[in-house]
């Protein structure tokens, strides 16, 4: 595994969309989904705003790896389960990103009953 590079996790941290696509169990990937990214410290977050249901979000899950771009960057990453003390900080990174759209949206990402669906980008030399 790679670190991240300041430029990318402001490039990244930045953009107001990532594309996210998980691997196949051949190794191809998977079409990109398009949703919401937050970093918090030098950690890059994403959520399944619809629940752990969401299909992006289990075929994530189930392969462990994918590829990610936003912000002009494009990596392969892994998709870890975060430290239990990244929560709060990564609620308060949606908010501070994403508020302008409003309780309700915002609501779809925050909270404890999304703690279960959130996911760190671990980048991963290709």
């Amino acid at each position: 595994m790679d670190t991240w590079t300041t430029d990318e996790l402001d490039r990244i941290g930045r953009a107001e969309e990532l594309q996210i696509a998980s691997r196949r169990a051949d190794g191809s990937l998977r079409p990109f989904v398009t949703i919401w990214v937050v970093r918090a410290g030098d950690d890059l977050y994403v959520r399944s705003a619809y629940g752990p249901g969401n299909p992006w979000f289990r075929r994530a899950q189930a392969s462990g790896t994918g590829r990610i771009r936003a912000g002009g960057v494009e990596r392969d990453v892994v998709f870890a389960e975060p430290p239990a003390e990244a929560h709060a900080a990564v609620d308060a990174a949606y908010h501070a990103k994403y508020d302008r759209y409003g309780p309700k949206v915002v609501g779809t990402v925050v909270g404890p009953k999304v703690v279960a669906t959130t996911l760190r980008l671990e980048p991963v030399t290709g």
